[in-house]
């Protein structure tokens, strides 16, 4: 009994010392710059939650200051058991990153249409005939994985990444964005010029259902244009009753969406998504651009992650080793919930991906 009170005490001191080591994270992402760094990075680990990217890329970046891996940034990372998988061993004296891994339990219900029927199984306690099973997560533990360069043993095979030429959209992507678009009930305009929407790059009409895009910019502009239309239609139209109301908040999310799928693709969109972001973050009433980053950073990775999984273009990895996305390994990784337009997972559904 002491034992486990012991235990106890020892996972909330860790999971407070998480938390401010999180914080601080998202309070230095306090400009532009330092947002469009976070989000590329979230692109790059995109099989991982915004809150864990960023406590990622932290410890990585403190044990590159103190020397222990040679790179400021990390290139792939994997639990111990998950690296041994692939034949390769955690050097000696190399420390685990600590992130937020969640903690499931089984529900079971035989009217599952009915939130209040769920009960929590015990631990060895079967479902009644006719129960339907699933698992929900209950909260957090810490966990730890390790980047490629604090591991050795055999080689980690390299997938394709994109190759974009200046002023070009990355090939397949203005296609795949435009078959979304259809997919969600909108009509694609193109017009020749931004006098013809007001100004704007682009615009999303709810009532006509209809996405438009200015053609007097180069691919790759309009390319980034669309992505963004396409995270309004995703998050903010009147049918997502989550949907942010402050015009602000709702152009970070798009723009910062944007800014995801370019990145995923070698496109970098920071000339324009810099001032963009940080002009709106700054217009929030009562909140710090530190705030807004927070209320939308696990949002925009969900919705960004949700578009480029629809994608079949070839795009940055997504941070997990290659030959752990395998139907044999790929559970040891992350458990994909089930999608959802507006990002957000189901009440019941396995865990999203931590």
């Amino acid at each position: 009994m002491v034992r486990e009170g012991t235990v106890r005490g020892e996972r909330e001191a860790k999971l407070d010392a998480l938390h401010q080591r999180l914080t601080a994270a998202v309070e230095s992402l306090v400009t532009g710059q330092e947002w469009r760094r976070a989000l590329e990075f979230s692109a790059r680990f995109r099989a991982r939650s915004f809150n864990n990217t960023l406590l990622i890329w932290s410890q990585h970046l403190a044990a590159y200051e103190q020397g222990r891996v040679p790179d400021p940034a990390p290139t792939y990372v994997a639990g111990f058991k998950q690296w041994q998988v692939l034949g390769r061993q955690v050097g000696r004296g190399q420390s685990g990153y600590v992130i937020q891994a969640p903690v499931t339990a089984r529900f079971a219900s035989s009217t599952p249409g009915n939130p209040a029927s769920w009960r929590r199984l015990g631990r060895n306690e079967a479902p009644r005939p006719g129960e339907v099973l699933r698992r929900r997560m209950i909260g957090i533990k810490p966990a730890y994985v390790w980047d490629v360069s604090q591991t050795s043993g055999e080689p980690v095979p390299e997938h394709p990444s994109p190759q974009v030429l200046a002023g070009e959209a990355p090939p397949g992507l203005w296609q795949g964005l435009s078959d979304l678009v259809h997919r969600q009930g909108f009509t694609l305009l193109r017009v020749p010029s931004q006098d013809m929407i007001g100004g704007a790059n682009g615009i999303t009409n709810y009532a006509l259902h209809t996405v438009t895009v200015r053609e007097n910019m180069d691919p790759a502009a309009q390319t980034k244009t669309l992505a963004h239309e396409l995270a309004h239609v995703m998050l903010h139209g009147p049918q997502h009753p989550d949907a942010v109301t402050h015009r602000g908040i709702a152009e970070v999310e798009a723009e910062s969406v944007a800014l995801m799928i370019g990145a995923a693709h070698g496109l970098d969109t920071a000339a324009y998504t810099i001032p963009y972001v940080t002009s709106w973050a700054t217009e929030v009433e009562g909140k710090s651009p530190g705030e807004v980053i927070q209320a939308t950073g696990e949002r925009v990775r969900a919705t960004a992650v949700r578009i480029l999984d629809s994608l079949s273009t070839i795009q940055v990895s997504n941070g997990v080793p290659p030959g752990l996305d395998t139907p044999a390994t790929k559970d040891a990784v992350v458990k994909k919930v089930p999608p959802a337009l507006n990002g957000v997972p189901a009440p019941l559904v396995h865990p999203r991906r931590m």
